[in-house]
């Protein structure tokens, strides 16, 4: 039997440092009933792991690609690592520094 359950690693490039992204993104995930982490990059991106249900990882997908915070302006959203997993690996949504 599949899992319903998938992860899914991210990097969202544009201006998405300095406008809360991480706060938003963790609102978002929680919302969405998805667990993960997010982080800023030294490089000016942001970071990030999503797991969940198949369907709430996918509207994460659209909201870390197109919406993302008020202030924040995406210029490009890379998903990478996207596999079907057993369970959840971690609980709640953090920022990791």
């Amino acid at each position: 039997m599949s899992s319903d359950l998938c992860s899914v690693d991210f990097e969202i490039h544009g201006h998405v440092q300095g406008v809360c992204f991480r706060m938003y993104t963790e609102k978002e995930g929680l919302s969405l009933g998805c667990v993960g982490w997010v982080k800023n990059t030294n490089k000016g991106t942001v970071v990030g792991q999503v797991q969940g249900p198949r369907d709430k990882v996918k509207e994460m997908k659209v909201w870390l690609s197109k919406e993302g915070s008020p202030s924040s302006r995406i210029t490009r959203a890379v998903f990478t690592n996207e596999k079907d997993i057993p369970h959840l690996e971690m609980s709640g949504f953090g920022t990791r520094y």
